[in-house]
């Protein structure tokens, strides 16, 4: 039932998306200075990835999601197909298929979190962020499929991405300098000095951190194989 829970979990990030596209925009229209908190976020996120164990995050999260729903709400511990509701001894309860579908609503929330501010450092055109959000979630469920096996095998891949989001959470700092209107930083005057990153440069260092994880990871892979054989 993998493709009718992406489905689901595609339009819930559409609506939650949507919601947080608007908020962004209204917060940057409004205070400049949300530039400072959104890039302190992605170089900690950044970090955060880097060093954090793989997965932990992820699991401490759905413990914390399957407890609580198991306390207000009867959920049986079986699975009827795709079904949200099943009967057991007369008995209406709710399967665990419902608790796929708040696992996924609360992950893509956590990953709006991250990749909002991100897209926002490329372009404040609201228009634009909800457009490459969309079609980035249209490609969703076939690019599940296509790199599920993958991402086993790019081993270095979560470092790509972290460095990916660390400059692009710089990017904002320098933003955020040449829109400052905090009267404790520089008098309210905009730092003229910060350098300016341009969306050419970025889009070559998000390729350029792609590649160099994917071959990276290939490479390593690679001499792994070579290395096991020799010992068989």
């Amino acid at each position: 039932y993998q493709q009718e829970v992406l489905m689901f979990g595609i339009i819930i990030a559409l609506i939650l998306r949507g919601g947080f596209i608007l908020l962004g925009a209204a917060l940057i229209e409004n205070f400049s200075w949300i530039f400072f908190i959104f890039g302190a976020f992605l170089v900690y996120t950044a970090a955060k990835q880097v060093f954090e164990k793989e997965h932990d995050g992820d699991a401490q999260a759905e413990s914390f999601i399957v407890r609580v729903l198991r306390r207000f709400i009867p959920i049986h511990d079986a699975y009827d197909g795709a079904k949200l509701r099943t009967v057991v001894n007369g008995k209406k309860m709710l399967t665990p298929m419902v608790i796929v579908f708040v696992s996924i609503g609360v992950t893509d929330l956590i990953f709006a979190i991250d990749s909002i501010p991100a897209i926002f450092g490329i372009t404040q055109n609201p228009f634009l962020v909800f457009a490459t959000n969309l079609f980035a979630l249209m490609g969703l469920r076939q690019l599940y499929f296509l790199l599920g096996d993958l991402l086993d095998k790019l081993r270095y891949l979560k470092y790509g991405v972290a460095f990916i989001l660390a400059f692009i959470g710089v990017k904002l700092f320098f933003h955020a300098m040449h829109v400052n209107e905090l009267p404790f930083i520089n008098g309210g005057e905009p730092i003229l000095w910060a350098p300016e990153i341009s969306n050419w440069l970025s889009l070559g260092v998000i390729v350029a951190s792609m590649v160099v994880a994917t071959v990276a990871s290939l490479i390593a892979n690679s001499l792994e194989s070579k290395q096991a054989s020799r010992n068989e």
